[in-house]
């Protein structure tokens, strides 16, 4: 069986969500597209949402990565502007949003009053409390390679709710399969019956 891989940046997986580097062409596989915080060029903002908007294209499953930075060279009015934009683009054209967020998850969950689409942070690796006020705004939490080793992610996945839950690599190069049976051993159930879920939740978010 293969397991959807959420967030990923491989273009040898087919079954998942590609993600598309800043400035390439589309792919013939299922793709993400948007402006990273740390991609941003305030000297060229504008070519970058012309490269953006013009790539949406059928196999475009979501908007992103995009989102906030504490570490990204770009200053936060920028990015937040930045990020809005995209958010704006993801309520024009009916997808999702994948939300890069590095010490920022306060001041992204305050720009959720903004999307009409829903919103899933990838690479979750933060404490419970953190989990548990971003579910409480209706994020979605995709978990990667660290759900692995980390005990308090584990202890944080086990309490996500599971219509709430994806799993991805991202660009870390290690099987999906492995992190499937870590977290169904962790929420007690079958990794046939996670992946059956996680591609309910991908309709779900899908369907807005």
């Amino acid at each position: 069986m293969n397991f959807f891989d959420f967030h990923h940046h491989r273009k040898d997986i087919s079954f998942g969500i590609y993600n598309l580097d800043n400035n390439s062409i589309p792919t013939d596989v299922p793709y993400s597209i948007g402006i990273h915080p740390k991609d941003i060029d305030i000297n060229s903002i504008e070519e970058q949402f012309s490269w953006l908007e013009s790539n949406i294209s059928g196999n475009c499953i979501a908007i992103g990565e995009c989102g906030l930075d504490s570490f990204a060279e770009t200053d936060l009015k920028t990015q937040e502007d930045v990020f809005l934009r995209q958010i704006k683009i993801s309520n024009a054209v009916k997808k999702p949003i994948i939300i890069h967020c590095v010490r920022k998850f306060y001041e992204v969950i305050s720009f959720k009053k903004y999307a009409e689409r829903p919103m899933i942070i990838h690479g979750f690796n933060k404490k419970e409390n953190i989990a548990k006020d971003l579910l409480k705004n209706n994020f979605y939490l995709s978990f990667g390679k660290a759900v692995l080793y980390n005990l308090s992610l584990q202890n944080t996945l086990k309490i996500t709710p599971l219509n709430k839950i994806f799993l991805e690599t991202d660009n870390d190069n290690f099987d999906i399969r492995d992190l499937y049976f870590k977290a169904a051993e962790i929420k007690n159930i079958s990794p046939e019956s996670l992946y059956k879920q996680i591609l309910e939740n991908l309709e779900t978010i899908q369907n807005g």
